[in-house]
């Protein structure tokens, strides 16, 4: 994999896909730990709270597969969460040994705070104008739905081909 040194050459690895993904999550999660800090949370504490904001009300047992996370992570994540109040878990009605986990209003509010910090996060990091961060979003918002269908096609040919 070697680069003609013109930036044009998609194999070489600084411009892999995923090369540069991976390189911008570890940058955009370093700095949102920083802008997250003086909120007390994470954005491992983020996320779970825009999970269960999206979703609704989720069964515990669910949410290690749906966060990528062992149960251990989750079960520490949800109890620092529930100690400051933002999420509740409930017993299910359905089995009673189990529990859901659902979002609370506080957990809305610290979200909404949150959302505003990640906002000015992109901006400032990305750079991009706003019609450049929509089309990203777009992309990226395609490539995870062709990722949850494991479809290699892309999304637009599988769609019009219905």
């Amino acid at each position: 994999m070697s680069s003609s040194g013109d930036g044009n050459d998609l194999k070489s690895p600084e411009n892999m896909v995923g090369v540069m993904m991976n390189y911008i999550l570890r940058r955009m999660q370093a700095e949102a730990d920083k802008d997250l800090l003086p909120h007390g949370m994470k954005t491992r504490h983020a996320v779970v709270l825009t999970l269960l904001r999206d979703l609704g009300e989720q069964p515990q047992s669910e949410l290690p597969q749906a966060l990528g996370i062992d149960a251990t992570g989750v079960v520490a994540l949800l109890n620092s969460l529930e100690d400051e109040g933002l999420i509740e878990r409930r017993r299910s009605p359905e089995d009673r040994r189990k529990h859901n986990v659902l979002i609370t209003k506080a957990g809305r509010r610290r979200l909404a705070d949150i959302e505003n910090v990640a906002a000015d996060l992109e901006q400032r990091l990305l750079g991009l104008e706003p019609t450049e961060l929509c089309a990203l979003h777009t992309l990226l918002a395609k490539a995870m739905i062709n990722l949850a269908n494991g479809s290699h096609t892309p999304l637009a040919q599988s769609t019009s081909a219905q």
